[in-house]
């Protein structure tokens, strides 16, 4: 059975993976990736991404096992996973630190660590569920852009100056754009909100001063570009 299983390159001075150490770093990647994949779960994550996080452990693994101290194959997986990183979608600050974990842990159980590849992968994910419990949004929520549609006889230089020091600790005009043939101006501005309960105080105020135009707010870090 061990002659199936024998690499056709191998000879007395490479060391042969058994089909016992094989089975039980493999088996070990894919329950790791279970776990990552269920606290993955948690946190509003995709399901294609769950899906990743389930397989990347053990595909990790079994690339280490193979390369089995090759330095020039090394080289060449790493460039490979460089070339999949740049054909690859942008993803969020959550999902590219998961994705680092998972790989981790997959190198951990591939180099034969399965023990400390488990310590590692609980430990982690109790913080990871313990961040997402926290309450980091209070902070973020404050943290706003905003876009007003002003008539073109108003000075937007400061026309909301005296709105923003009431309610904004800080206000940044970005952006400044004419529309419609020239008769209005819309504003973009980065602000930071005193209070997020009172946005909608700070809202009906602006509303009040250029005429009933349009107005967008949103919060700053928005989805996919977080990074």
């Amino acid at each position: 059975m061990n002659e199936i299983f024998s690499g056709i390159f191998d000879s007395d001075m490479t060391q042969v993976i058994s089909i016992n150490d094989f089975m039980l770093c493999l088996c070990s990647a894919l329950i790791a990736g279970a776990v990552l994949a269920l606290v993955a779960s948690r946190t509003r994550a995709s399901k294609s991404f769950i899906t990743t996080l389930a397989v990347l452990p053990a595909v990790v693994a079994m690339v280490i096992m193979m390369v089995n101290g090759n330095i020039g194959t090394g080289l060449a997986v790493a460039g490979t996973f460089g070339l999949v990183r740049f054909r690859s979608a942008p993803g969020s600050a959550r999902e590219i630190t998961m994705l680092f974990l998972a790989a981790v842990c997959g190198m951990m159980i591939g180099t034969g660590y399965i023990a400390y590849a488990f310590l590692f992968m609980a430990v982690m994910s109790v913080f990871t569920l313990i961040y997402e419990k926290l309450d980091f949004d209070g902070v973020s929520a404050r943290y706003k852009t905003l876009s007003v549609t002003i008539p073109e006889d108003l000075d937007y230089s400061g026309v909301f100056d005296d709105i923003f020091e009431k309610y904004a600790s800080s206000c940044r005009l970005t952006r400044v754009k004419s529309t419609n043939m020239g008769s209005m101006f819309k504003l973009n501005y980065d602000v930071v909100l005193k209070d997020a309960s009172r946005e909608k105080e700070m809202l009906d105020m602006i509303r009040t001063r250029n005429g009933n135009l349009e107005i967008a707010i949103s919060n700053q870090d928005s989805g996919s570009a977080e990074l």
